[in-house]
């Protein structure tokens, strides 16, 4: 990195620093905190299918239209960042889903969160759970980096939580009921971040794949179609096993540790022996889909909505 990248990173990195400490400060300081209507906070990103189809508000008629990106209170556009401000102070909250629980990006929004809970403010968490980088947390995090009980309801992802588990809202979108013929025998859909590792890339590329920067309804339909997934990404392992197919995940993070009913754990190095151990489940998809649906009579019955 040149020394003039450099200092354009560096600017960048203190300007968004303060946009977000200001932003935070303000929320916290304001003496309106209203529960007037509801605002699904989420990592909105048409770019990342998981992030952005794990929106409750996709669901259901009554938060239609109700959302934030988790990421605004950074922006540069001031118009954006008073857009948080003032739906976040005026608005019920629902946190989720997606990977949102110790996580250094989403740290000061979760805590911000945690504080407005304190102060009255109605907040949902639902469907999120914990997602650590550090392999060392892998299959070890015991607890979240909030207090959840400082939250009005709270239902995570994450089974092996002392927390309720209510899975990702994304179960509910209706692709999931549709039937295709199966046509590959393995199949592997990566993290969009493994398409820029060249090695990888050159490894698999005999094999049918996609990415979680496609369109959904291609990977749903590839998913589908093929017998056995191998994926580094969280929503392709979670829709995998929803429609009853063998999955084998490459981890990159915390989160793909703590589902229900578990996939095979592998890396890119060792796939052809650990794929011989992987099993299909039978139910996920309506487990999933019943366990939202009891959760959202809960909330929205606590929200009012």
């Amino acid at each position: 990195m040149g020394i003039n990248d450099f200092l354009k990173s560096t600017f960048s990195h203190f300007g968004r620093s303060a946009r977000k400490k200001e932003v935070i400060s303000r929320i916290l300081k304001s003496p309106i905190q209203n529960n007037d209507d509801v605002v699904n906070l989420h990592r909105y990103d048409p770019t990342n299918i998981g992030d952005y189809y794990c929106g409750v508000h996709h669901y259901f008629d009554n938060l239609k239209g109700k959302y934030l990106d988790i990421f605004d209170y950074k922006r540069e556009d001031q118009e954006v960042r008073d857009n948080w401000f003032e739906k976040i102070t005026q608005n019920s909250l629902i946190i989720g889903g997606g990977g949102l629980l110790n996580r250094e990006g989403f740290d000061l929004q979760m805590k911000l969160f945690e504080q407005l809970g304190e102060k009255g403010k109605k907040t949902v968490l639902w469907g999120l759970g914990h997602n650590a980088k550090s392999p060392s947390t892998y299959g070890k995090i015991t607890k979240y980096n909030v207090d959840t009980s400082k939250f009005g309801l709270v239902g995570v992802r994450d089974y092996g939580m002392k927390e309720e588990w209510v899975p990702c809202a994304s179960c509910l979108h209706p692709i999931f009921d549709k039937q295709w013929t199966v046509e590959n025998e393995i199949g592997i859909i990566f993290h969009k971040k493994t398409l820029g590792n060249e090695k990888v890339q050159k490894q698999f590329e005999a094999f049918p794949s996609t990415a979680n920067n496609a369109v959904f309804e291609d990977v749903v339909r590839f998913i589908g179609q093929t017998d056995t997934i191998m994926t580094d990404s969280y929503h392709a392992m979670y829709w995998s096993l929803m429609l009853g197919k063998k999955v084998l995940v490459i981890p990159n993070s915390s989160k793909f540790y703590d589902f229900k009913y578990q996939p095979v754990i592998s890396s890119f190095d060792n796939w052809q022996a650990d794929i011989k151990k992987v099993q299909a489940y039978s139910g996920v998809l309506d487990d999933c889909r019943q366990t939202n649906l009891t959760f959202a009579q809960k909330a929205f019955d606590y929200l009012n909505v």
